[in-house]
């Protein structure tokens, strides 16, 4: 079993009387790829900056391989930083920008060359040696970035959305990139970003977090279908959460129906929130289904259509292959394993269905002119 390579605990950060982090606990283990994951001002990135040493926090304790490193500068810490700017040195090229930390450090030359080989070779950039900064395109300069930082073998490399200035397909490119080096390596990656997609893709460990506090820590798969509450539902792809009761072990009740699920361990008649992912709904015709309701909206989006469907004035998003028009009426199926029963948060109600992509948005009105 992994060692914990870093632990926080009751981490408290504030700003005045705001409280960034609240009380955060967390584990990292040695060699995970680990992804914080959360809305703009969640704390992921003071996290971070803790984590390197950028910043302390008013209360609590941050272990490094067991070892208290709250006051120990960055610079003593076993860990290296790639923000979104990747702050490379103009004025060197590839290979003196990947060499710059060991010549300060004093490394004899030939070791030097042994390194930046291994590491130029690692994130594909044999040949562009001689190239300078200014001539090599974002994805290039993100792999001299990595390189810099991976050179110095620290033990954690934090990354604080890296990816976030490249295009769409280099993003991804990178994506696979990093996921490779990082198992090459083999050591701790602590990845920060906002997009639910790029953390659901590399990581090993996702970490939820919202308003300074760990929502859910988990396996991406874990944290997709088992989801803690209406915000981690909510934020980690489309859902549909309905308000429900858990009549016994195994039933469930929501929009006026019961409906066995694989859950149990609730009280009986407990009030509880309800998630069903959109791809898990079957639109089948109208008196053949669970549910029955009228079609509102559909967009296609190349792979499937998004469908709503009105079921008593609660807009359900459905992900399908089969298109469907406005105004058809049409029957929903629901299997019991694609339920999820989730306990009540202070997240209930705050979140729920797809309203905003119904017909029900007041349209922009035109005068004469066509001005609006």
């Amino acid at each position: 079993m992994k060692k914990n390579i870093i632990e926080l605990k009751n981490i408290t950060v504030a700003f005045g009387e705001e409280k960034v982090l609240n009380k955060l606990n967390l584990s990292i283990k040695n060699g995970e790829f680990v992804t914080i994951l959360g809305p703009s001002g969640c704390g992921k990135t003071t996290t971070l900056r803790l984590i390197a040493g950028f910043a302390n926090p008013n209360e609590g304790d941050i272990l490094f391989n067991g070892e208290n490193i709250i006051g120990i500068p960055p610079y003593k810490r076993s860990v290296n930083t790639i923000f979104q700017r990747y702050a490379l040195f103009p004025h060197l090229n590839v290979y003196e920008n990947i060499a710059f930390g060991l010549r300060v450090k004093k490394v004899p030359e030939k070791e030097i060359e042994e390194r930046v080989s291994d590491v130029i070779n690692m994130v594909n950039l044999k040949g562009f040696e001689k190239r300078d900064i200014s001539k090599l395109s974002g994805g290039q300069q993100q792999r001299v970035a990595i390189a810099r930082a991976v050179i110095n073998r620290p033990d954690v490399l934090l990354l604080d959305e890296p990816l976030a200035a490249l295009d769409a397909k280099l993003r991804k490119d990178m994506q696979v990139e990093l996921k490779n080096i990082q198992k090459n390596l083999g050591i701790t990656f602590i990845f920060v970003t906002h997009d639910q997609e790029e953390a659901l893709t590399i990581s090993d460990t996702v970490i939820v977090m919202n308003e300074g506090v760990v929502q859910q820590i988990g396996t991406p798969k874990d944290i997709y279908n088992e989801p803690k509450n209406a915000f981690v539902a909510d934020f980690i792809g489309e859902s549909n959460i309905l308000s429900g009761i858990m009549k016994a072990d195994f039933l469930t009740e929501f929009s006026g129906k019961e409906f066995t699920c694989l859950d149990r361990g609730f009280k009986e008649n407990e009030e509880v929130d309800i998630v069903v992912r959109p791809e898990d709904v079957d639109i089948v015709p109208s008196l053949a289904g669970m549910l029955e309701g009228v079609v509102t909206s559909v967009n296609f989006l190349g792979v499937h259509y998004e469908i709503i469907v009105d079921i008593g004035g609660f807009k359900w998003m459905i992900q399908t292959t089969d298109e469907q028009k406005v105004g058809d009426k049409v029957g929903l199926n629901i299997e019991p394993d694609a339920i999820h029963v989730m306990k009540k948060s202070k997240y209930s109600n705050l979140y729920g269905d797809y309203s905003s992509f119904s017909d029900e948005i007041e349209p922009i009105s035109f005068n004469n002119e066509g001005e609006i």
